[in-house]
Parts: structure tokens; sequence; C-alpha cells
């Protein structure tokens, strides 16, 4: 969604006829971007990502059959096996999207995806699902309602999300598109690279930083949605900056080095004076027991348990098991 923000913007400012086009239920089709949408005009024009493509045709003939004032179309898709096959798809599947004029679409809502804020989006349909109103949700906004409650826990699990409610008048779409993780990796080297280059693959922001003051003030920036992992063993630096992001309360935290190095981390912690309770957010040893060896392996296993975490799912993490750290 947030790559349609530049086009959908230009859209509107030449008056130009265009619709967002987003699933509201699917089934099958396999693994697929949670972000997925696609912009249509009236021409035929597409710009975005939803099935590969497959679609595009058939939403953008739909698109044009709107009559003027309607700002909601729900078009059943379908696409069978071999079809899928071809699009290079995992299988085949069935969804209802969503249809609506750019014009129906809040400026607000262009504005903070642009800003790459944590925003959520709930469009609410009438029975006949011909007129919907969109408004837009933050994550610091008290909820009214059961869907500004789901908004919230969409945006809290840091990952694109969408979800169909169906309240009194009709049926309501709730799309949370939260700020993307932003790993804090304190210390260089190899594993720092590669964990850049992992975390740029997921979608994610990365930020090196060597002192306990440079770390202190990158994760006072984007509490919301920093991640630590801690690669230095230095005294002066990791324990601090361990100290400010428990402070901080931030999703993730979790610090590399042996056992050792972790019951070293853990005294240095208590005696300034984090509580217990503070100190079983820290995930060291860090990363999932995947039985990680090499850098590439230790950097997979670091991202997937700042995943699972960031997802609430209970995985298999190294500071709860008594294999070796390496593999």
């Amino acid at each position: 969604m947030r790559e349609l923000v530049e086009t959908a913007r230009q859209w509107v400012a030449e008056g130009r006829a265009g619709y967002l086009a987003r699933p509201v239920t699917e089934q099958g089709f396999g693994p697929r971007d949670p972000a997925g949408a696609l912009l249509v005009d009236a021409r035929g024009e597409c710009v975005g990502a939803l099935y590969r493509g497959v679609f595009d045709a058939e939403l953008a003939a739909e698109a044009g059959a709107m009559a003027a004032g309607t700002t909601a179309r729900v078009c059943e898709v379908s696409v069978r096996a071999a079809e899928a096959a071809e699009a290079k798809l995992t299988c085949g599947g069935q969804a209802e999207v969503l249809l609506q004029p750019l014009t129906a679409i809040p400026a607000e809502w262009w504005e903070l995806l642009g800003e790459g804020a944590g925003v959520a989006l709930v469009t609410r349909l009438n029975e006949a699902a011909d007129q919907a109103v969109s408004e837009v949700v933050r994550a610091t906004d008290t909820p009214r309602d059961d869907a500004g409650r789901r908004a919230g826990e969409l945006l809290g699990t840091r990952r694109p999300g969408r979800d169909a409610l169906y309240g009194e008048t009709g049926l309501v779409l709730v799309e949370a598109y939260p700020s993307a993780p932003y790993v804090v990796i304190g210390g260089g080297g190899e594993l720092a690279g590669i964990i850049e280059r992992q975390a740029a693959l997921l979608g994610w922001d990365t930020r090196l930083v060597d002192s306990a003051a440079d770390a202190a003030k990158v994760l006072a920036d984007h509490r919301d949605a920093a991640c630590l992992v801690m690669l230095s063993h230095e005294p002066d630096f990791d324990v601090p900056t361990l100290r400010k992001a428990l402070e901080l309360r931030i999703p993730y935290v979790g610090a590399l080095g042996s056992r050792r190095t972790t019951t070293r981390r853990r005294e240095g912690l208590i005696a300034a004076g984090v509580s217990e309770a503070r100190l079983a957010l820290v995930h060291g040893p860090i990363g999932l027991d995947l039985g990680a060896k090499t850098p590439p392996e230790t950097a997979l296993a670091i991202c997937a348990e700042i995943l699972g975490v960031l997802s609430g799912r209970a995985t298999p993490a190294l500071r709860d098991s008594d294999s070796p750290l390496r593999g």
C-alpha cells in the first residue's frame, strides 16, 4: 500500500478517475502479501500488486462500470489451479475485492502512509455494499468501537494486516499498516551487515550504532517500532543500552553472546536497578534455536525471533534451551 502513495496523490491532483482495490475476504492462493493493493483507473491502467496481476483486467472493467455517486463495489474473483500456475501463484483461490474511488479515501491516509507512520483505515460499507465511508485510525487513538479496537490490535503486531468485521449496518474492513520494524544494531562487523541485508528482505529499517549515547537517542526517537540487537560485548556499551531499551519498553530487546556474557550483562543490569520482570524481556542468548552456525544462519535466527516476538508467537528461543549456541 505504501508504494501507491505518490501515484494516488498524483491521480487525485490530476482529477483522474482512479480506484483503490484490496481484498476483503480471501480463501486459498497460498502465501501472499498482506499489504497487497492495486490502483486502477477508468482507462485500465494498473499500478500496484494484487495476486500477481491475474485479476487486473477484471478489476479494471469493474471499476469502469461503477456508477457515478457509488463509493464502493465488492467484486468476487476466483482463479483455478491451471490459471494460478500460469500466474505463478502458489495455488488457486477466491476473494472478495473492495473497489473505492480515490475521492472516497481520506487524503490524510495517503499523507500518513507517505510519512511512514503507523496507521489504519476503517471502511464501513452499507448492506448493499455500494456505499462506504472510510476513516483513519492512529495507534494512539482511543478505540470507539470493535473496529477501532481491532485496528489497534493489528497495529500492535508491527506487521501489515487486514480483517473483516460485521457491524450493525454492514461489512467493516480494517486495514492496518504499522511503521516498519526499526532494527537498531549495537556494534558492527560481518554479522551486523548480514542482519541489515536480512532485515531489508523483510522490509525493515535498520540503524547501526556504536555507543550507548547514540543508541539511547535512536531508540528514543523510534521507540514504538525499535528492536534492539546488541552485538557489542563492551560493558560500557551493552549494559547501558540494554537498560535504556528496557526503560523505553521497546518491542524487542536481544543480545548476542555466550552464556557467560549473558550472565555478566544480567549482573550489570541488576546492579543498575533493573527488575527481574524487566530482565525476563531480554532475549539473550539471542535468536531462535535453529542450530545456526554461520553468520547468515545466525542472522536468520535473530530476525526470525524478532518476527515471532512482534507477531506474538511462541517460538523455541536459545535463551530457553540448554543446547550449544553454535549448532
